[in-house]
Parts: C-alpha cells; sequence; structure tokens
C-alpha cells in the first residue's frame, strides 16, 4: 500500500473515531449558529443556552438518537474530508518543496526534501489539501447539517424532513439538482481552508516544542497534547465562516 493511501485511509479512520466522540456537541453547535437567524430578535426565545443546556434539552426531548442524528452522514464526511486533507498534504507539501529547492518537482521523494519545513509552504499545503477535502464532501456535510438541525421538539431554523442520509441526497438532487448538493460549497471552503491552514502546522509546531522544552519522548501524551493545541487554534480560525457555512447549508430558495 502507498504512503497516500495509507495516509487518506488512516486519517478517515481517525477522524471517524474522533466524530463519534464529538458529535453530540456539533449537534448542538449546528443548533446554537442556526438560533434565532429567521426572527427578530424579541421574537426568537433561546431555546438552546449553551453546550451543556444544549445537550440536557436535546437528549429530554429526543433522547440519543436526536443527540446523534446524522451520525452516518458525519462519517462519510470525515472519510471524505479528512482523507483528502492527511492524504494531499505530504505529497503537495513535498512537491513545492522540491520546485523551491530544485526549480522542478522530480526530487519530491528525496530525504532532503520531504525534511525541509518552511511555514508559509506548510500552510499553503494544509490549506490546499484541506479546499480539496472540503469541496469532495461538502454533500454529505450539506445533508449532515440538516439531519442535525431537524427537531419535532425545539426547532431552530429552516426545518428539513429526511428520513437519513442518501434519502436527504435523494430529496435534494430531485428538488435542486447538482447545484442544490454543492449549496454552500464556498464557506464550506474557506471554512477548512482556514483550519487545514493552521491544523498540521500548529500540531508538528506544538509537538517540537513539547520536545525541546519539555524533553517529552514519542508516545500517546505527545500526540494528544500536541492535538490539543492544534485544536485550539483550528477552532479559533474555523468558527465565524462555520456559521456562515451552517446557516447557508440550511436555508432553501436564494435567502
Amino acid at each position: 500500500m502507498s504512503t497516500t493511501i495509507g495516509s487518506f485511509i488512516a486519517g478517515g479512520i481517525a477522524a471517524c473515531g474522533a466524530v463519534t466522540v464529538t458529535h453530540s456537541f456539533e449537534t448542538v453547535k449546528i443548533r446554537l449558529q442556526l438560533q434565532g437567524e429567521l426572527q427578530a430578535k424579541q421574537d426568537a426565545p433561546k431555546l438552546y443556552r449553551g453546550v451543556f443546556h444544549g445537550v440536557r434539552v436535546i437528549y429530554q426531548n429526543e433522547g440519543m438518537k436526536g443527540l446523534l442524528r446524522g451520525l452516518s452522514c458525519a462519517y462519510i464526511y470525515q472519510m471524505t474530508l479528512n482523507g483528502c486533507r492527511l492524504g494531499f498534504y505530504d505529497p503537495i507539501r513535498t512537491h513545492i518543496n522540491s520546485f523551491v529547492l530544485d526549480r522542478d518537482f522530480a526530487h519530491a521523494s528525496d530525504a532532503r526534501v520531504k525534511q525541509y519545513q518552511n511555514l508559509p509552504i506548510n500552510i499553503f499545503s494544509g490549506a490546499t489539501s484541506g479546499i480539496l477535502g472540503a469541496a469532495a464532501g461538502s454533500p454529505f456535510f450539506l445533508v449532515k447539517t440538516r439531519l442535525q438541525s431537524f427537531s419535532p421538539f425545539l426547532p431552530v431554523g429552516t426545518q428539513h424532513q429526511y428520513r437519513n442520509a442518501w434519502d436527504g441526497l435523494s430529496q435534494i438532487y430531485k428538488g435542486e439538482g447538482v447545484r442544490g448538493l454543492y449549496r454552500g460549497v464556498g464557506p464550506a471552503m474557506v471554512r477548512t481552508g482556514f483550519g487545514s491552514s493552521v491544523q498540521l502546522p500548529t500540531y508538528f509546531l506544538a509537538k517540537r516544542r513539547l520536545v525541546s522544552w519539555f524533553d517529552m519522548p514519542d508516545g500517546a501524551p505527545l500526540h494528544l497534547l500536541s492535538s490539543a493545541a492544534s485544536g485550539v487554534v483550528v477552532c479559533i480560525f474555523m468558527h465565524p465562516p462555520d456559521t456562515v457555512m451552517s446557516r447557508m447549508y440550511n436555508q432553501t430558495g436564494n435567502l
């Protein structure tokens, strides 16, 4: 198995494991982002007042089914997004390194080229790989957002009734065609480009600093702390376009 294919598979599997844990919080986040968008402030009561309040309210009214609505679609999206993001990152980075160092792309597999680290190149490579993944997985994120926003008890934003992910894709395609499936792909690419541009560079930066400052050995604690530091930075950069993306995904018509 080639390194690139292995990166695609490993990235997708790792992302699916993470999304299993975080999906409930993602559901609350989306409802918070959509809350009150179609109403005047005085007519828009805050049904969800925060993360833990939202989890409690959804669980009390809809059970675990409500918190995990859209999870299968999230798996497909994460396999697509993170498979592309991790699979394309290193090939893009090494080919650009090869051009910068040798003025051609023929030395991308050289050890010297692979070891070369340049922050602007790393950021560009992360953003590009993330944008490719976001574009490929956008229809699945669209349906996931609509599934998570739907509530028969405390609805926020426009409501869409899909039986499952495939029913959602089918309904959107029949009603709006391919253009409908790619509604909101612009902010999705911006969102993921922002996140991907800082995710891997900050992960490797945090990892190197933890090793040099605290002499941490390679292992699970080092990877977890590096990932946590990277995750905080990613959330800060991604959240504004993420809110725009969630609202565009959930809307129908030309609002």
